[in-house]
């Protein structure tokens, strides 16, 4: 029976047939990184034009061979859910029905589930020719929880390579455990530990399936249905008692829009990592008003991670990747501009100083000859000038511009001045050379 083809089994057909991109390592990944490079496939089934037949041309039900567990792991439902499309795959549907019963037992509201648990019950009786066969099951609906399939198994098959980090991760400061970084285009949400103990190097935790805006990302004004595309951070805890229920067990606000949000001129406001209601389980990859949604168990997995004020929220459409020897390259490159400016304001070179600022420059009001005037006149009057530089962190923008986020403690003393602060920089690569658009305090 050709024609009735199981739905579930074209969605495995194509998360092996070729819908992810092979991972490749290139040493020139800092100047062409891409974004499928540094993950790894994990291998979960495999796929053939036979299998993906085999369930919609026999409806019969089969002996089990043996007892399968009866719960399943708190890491989530994506390796269950691997679990069941194989066995729907081999056209053992009794075995994918015990399998689906034991994620339901786990989490009751998962509406993924239950669509997969109806479909399998119907195919007991008749042939089944579409993913969410039941009579009178909304389009839309069902196209949301096929979406969210395609993407916990794709996050689940892919994992980042061992050697491998986010592109935007150059440097976090040393009180910053964690930094989270969102994959808008995967869905996903991965956490790095900052590993001390290797130079500060960005160490992978853990991965969890996310939901965006409904109009996906990159946002520019309130109202709009699409989540803010930048480096931000946490900077409120809000427990569940005193929200209301559509955020779940808690929410984090973070510090959208930045200041470099605010220069390009985009607004809006109230952007949080969440939790879901608690008559849900998971919200489809687009249904949020612009928030990053996770489930409550994963949620509260994450929240241990994060710090109000310092954790480093990235939000990417698609997160770019660089090999280790890349992004130490990278890095201290960046460095040694960040050192070479801090010299030069030190030497009181003023004209020296001022050409780590780009022509585009503003901040506090100022244009960058306003800045320039401000400091020949206030340099006029030093003897001398001592700055030291702590807590340095450096971000990449994920975005088209080449503009990395630094922020510092600046100690800054001279013969008729002592001022302590924390300040934040935006640099920009301009003819090859990183230059300051922003400078302002943190």
């Amino acid at each position: 029976m050709p024609g009735r083809k199981f739905l579930l089994l074209a969605l495995l057909g194509c998360l092996a047939g070729g819908a992810l991109a092979k991972p490749a390592v290139s040493a020139k990944s800092a100047k062409k990184p891409a974004a499928a490079t540094p993950l790894r496939k994990v291998a979960v089934v495999g796929t053939t034009a036979v299998a993906a037949t085999a369930l919609a041309s026999s409806a019969k039900a089969q002996s089990n061979t043996g007892e399968l567990p009866r719960t399943v792991s708190d890491a989530g439902p994506e390796a269950q859910l691997a679990k069941i499309f194989k066995e729907i795959e081999a056209n053992r549907l009794n075995n994918a029905l015990q399998l689906t019963e034991a994620l339901l037992r786990q989490y009751p509201n998962y509406r993924l589930a239950h669509l997969i648990r109806g479909d399998l019950l119907l195919a007991r009786t008749q042939p089944i020719q579409g993913f969410g066969a039941l009579n009178g099951a909304p389009a839309d609906k069902v196209a949301d929880l096929r979406a969210e399939a395609v993407v916990r198994l794709k996050g689940y098959r892919e994992k980042p390579q061992e050697n491998f980090v986010p592109r935007y991760l150059l440097q976090m400061q040393p009180d910053q455990r964690h930094a989270i970084v969102v994959d808008t285009k995967r869905s996903r949400l991965y956490v790095y530990e900052n590993d001390l103990k290797n130079g500060g190097r960005p160490r992978f935790v853990a991965d969890y399936y996310v939901t965006q805006g409904k109009l996906g990302s990159d946002k520019l004004v309130e109202g709009d249905k699409k989540t803010p595309i930048g480096v931000y951070h946490v900077t409120a805890n809000l427990p569940r008692q005193k929200l209301a229920d559509l955020y779940g067990s808690g929410a984090f606000p973070i510090s959208y829009p930045n200041e470099l949000d605010r220069q390009q001129g985009r607004g809006g406001s109230g952007i949080w990592l969440h939790g879901t209601p608690s008559d849900t389980f998971a919200r489809p990859p687009k249904a949020s008003d612009g928030c990053v949604v996770l489930t409550n168990q994963d949620l509260d997995a994450v929240a241990k991670n994060l710090q109000v004020g310092l954790t480093p929220v990235i939000i990417s459409s698609s997160v770019e990747w660089l090999s280790l020897d890349d992004w130490n390259k990278e890095r201290n490159e960046l460095n040694k501009t960040i050192e070479n400016w801090r010299a030069d304001w030190e030497s009181r070179d003023t004209e020296r100083y001022l050409k780590h600022y780009s022509k585009r420059f503003k901040a506090g009001g100022q244009s960058f000859d306003q800045f320039a005037a401000q400091k020949r006149q206030v340099n006029a009057g030093k003897e001398w000038i001592k700055l030291k530089i702590n807590n340095l962190s450096v971000f990449r923008n994920p975005g088209k511009e080449d503009v990395v986020v630094v922020t510092f403690d600046q100690d800054y003393r001279s013969n008729n001045l002592e001022n302590q602060m924390k300040k934040r920089q935006y640099w920009q690569r301009e003819d090859g050379k990183w230059k300051i658009i922003y400078e302002g305090s943190a």
